[in-house]
């Protein structure tokens, strides 16, 4: 049985689905949302607000930590169109990475 996780870093909000691929199919271990406003005043300055970024590495951080509990061998992670349009865009890779180990 592997154990994947799929983390959606969205504008508003990041959530985290764990599964688990069994014989039968797929079963959920753990579901999550987190409201961070990764997008707070992206629009009026091209960057992420080093307070929504504070907010999204917590968040990360607390999804590190399930995975971890949760012995996740595989994830996959995506994120908004800002994550690649804004100017500060390595800074979110770079902490996604460190913290999650995925880009």
């Amino acid at each position: 049985m592997t154990r994947v996780a799929a983390v959606d870093c969205g504008t508003n909000s990041i959530r985290l689905l764990v599964s688990e691929g069994t014989r039968e199919g797929a079963r959920e271990l753990d579901r999550r949302l987190i409201i961070t406003r990764l997008g707070q005043g992206v629009d009026a300055t091209g960057e992420f607000h080093p307070d929504a970024l504070a907010r999204t590495f917590a968040a990360c951080d607390e999804y590190a930590v399930v995975l971890a509990d949760l012995g996740v061998e595989r994830i996959r992670f995506v994120a908004t169109s800002a994550a690649r349009d804004a100017g500060n865009r390595q800074e979110f890779y770079d902490g996604v990475e460190s913290r999650l180990g995925v880009r």
